[in-house]
């Protein structure tokens, strides 16, 4: 039988004494960097996870260091956060303790697997001399204004006393504690990522990454072209933007629908009649995380804001605004201009609440079927089977159900419906509609920016000062790394401080 036990030790102690995994930093000839993800100290010790991930990368590096290369493997504990915090609350300690705590298992494990970590340079985040250089990064953001702070709707378990994303809201519900999530109005920090959105589409092209994963990113970042617009509120100074990727359908904006959150309902408070029907609903809407509220199928809820209505700057009709949590404070500017006839969301509103459909794009010029590239349009499905031209794809339209407003129609045509517009193609349309009604080309993001802030004690703490004359100024450099205090009642209070 292997004495693993015995034979192990021998070898990890004379690998630990001999420093065989220790780079010359300063004079390596063929340097190559093997970085791994560092593991959470959120539990007793290392799982199955850490195992799968480690071993792979070490084998890499092993398999580098065979081709002569000098092969930097540095290893540490990214032992701040939530994670890390939960399970000392869990088990009755401090993290501030514990940290030191699973900081000797985790290391005690890390070395028993054998990879060729560098262990003379190994980190804690949790340590201030690492720390004081995130907060020096923080500040290069804050002062090229990549830094900044504003108030964020967010998800919040008031049993947890903390944001929850998305992904750790169930059914309603946190996904730790089981308690009903709310929506919480918190100002918060955020990292300016969005700056960045179309340097990391165009790099995308320079990376060697499976094609898959570069489609998935690039959905991700997901950059729309389209026109940014203003509805005007009748009788006010406030105006709707909406950002539209279909700017050729403007004349066959019917209502506008604000998102929950959207700042103009708390403005226009005082003209809306039915102020409590509307907080009612609002309230309702906070406790569904957004995913539960573009789900595919779900029956379509709103409230219209009664004594409001705004203007369609193409052709100065009054159209009705309403309040829908269909649409996502998130996305875009957190309105939209509702198309009934040519959006599928759209259509389930209107229909729902009998509100107006009309038809401002038809895919038939003058009677005659237009074909696109690689298709051919038909107007039933028997003439498609018929007649279907090999490799051609048909597309099969019930153009009698379109033009009766029964059926929504998505696609490019010919604009009807639309004033001096009517006969020109979508696509040439777009812009000249953009301009009669004084908006503006623009492209809109998928992407967000990223949150960076903390409602709970366990993490560096954020270098800036605020002052009630001269506004939030930075930690000076001298003066880091700004300490994480050492207080005995950390437990989060849900009051933001």
């Amino acid at each position: 039988m292997y004495p693993f036990s015995k034979i192990e030790k021998k070898w990890t102690k004379k690998w630990l004494d001999s420093g065989i995994y220790e780079p010359d930093l300063d004079n390596a000839k063929k340097p190559f960097y093997n970085l791994m993800m560092f593991p959470y100290p959120s539990a007793e010790g290392l799982h199955i996870g850490n195992m799968y991930a480690f071993t792979g990368s070490d084998i890499y590096g092993r398999f580098k260091r065979m081709e002569g290369n000098d092969v930097f493997e540095p290893i540490g504990l990214d032992g701040f956060g939530i994670h890390s915090e939960n399970y000392a609350l869990k088990i009755g300690a401090h993290p501030m303790n514990q940290s030191k705590v699973s900081e000797k298992n985790f290391y005690r494990q890390l070395q028993i697997i054998g990879n060729g970590f560098a262990w003379n340079e190994r980190l804690e985040t949790y340590d201030p001399d690492y720390y004081k250089w995130t907060q020096w990064i923080f500040i290069q953001m804050w002062k090229k204004g990549l830094a900044y702070r504003k108030k964020a709707s967010l998800n919040w378990c008031p049993s947890c006393k903390t944001v929850l994303a998305d992904e750790q809201v169930i059914s309603g519900k946190c996904e730790r504690c089981g308690h009903e999530v709310t929506k919480k109005d918190l100002e918060q920090w955020f990292f300016k990522i969005t700056d960045y959105a179309d340097r990391l589409l165009e790099n995308l092209d320079k990376i060697d990454w499976s094609e898959n994963v570069k489609i998935a990113q690039r959905n991700w970042i997901g950059r729309s072209e389209g026109a940014r617009v203003t509805f005007p509120i009748k009788d006010s100074k406030e105006g709707i933007e909406v950002f539209t990727t279909r700017p050729d359908t403007l004349f066959g904006a019917t209502y506008m629908v604000l998102a929950p959150e959207h700042e103009l309902v708390e403005k226009l408070k005082d003209r809306i009649e039915n102020i409590k029907e509307v907080e009612k609903y609002i309230e309702e809407a906070k406790r569904k995380t957004e995913n539960e509220r573009i789900v595919e199928g779900k029956v379509k809820t709103g409230v219209e804001l009664k004594g409001v209505s705004a203007i369609n700057p193409t052709n100065k009709k009054e159209i009705p605004v309403w309040v829908a949590d269909y649409v996502l404070s998130s996305y875009g500017t957190g309105a939209i201009m509702a198309v009934p006839a040519h959006d599928e969301r759209d259509f389930e509103f209107a229909t729902k609440f009998n509100l107006p459909v009309i038809r401002v794009i038809d895919p038939v010029e003058h009677g005659v079927l237009k074909t696109a590239p690689g298709q051919v349009i038909y107007e039933r499905v028997e003439e498609a089977m018929e007649k279907a031209p090999g490799k051609l794809e048909p597309v099969i339209l019930d153009l009698e159900d379109i033009r009766a407003g029964r059926k929504t129609y998505t696609g490019n045509g010919f604009l009807i419906n639309s004033g001096e517009f009517n006969g020109l193609h979508s696509e040439k349309a777009k812009w000249e509609i953009t301009k009669k009604a004084g908006g503006e080309k623009d492209f809109n993001y998928h992407l967000r920016d990223w949150l960076i802030s903390r409602q709970r004690y366990w993490g560096p703490p954020i270098p800036m000062i605020h002052c009630e004359k001269c506004g939030w100024q930075a930690v000076p450099d001298e003066d880091l790394p700004v300490l994480l205090p050492e207080i005995e009642n950390f437990k989060p209070t849900g009051t933001g401080v």
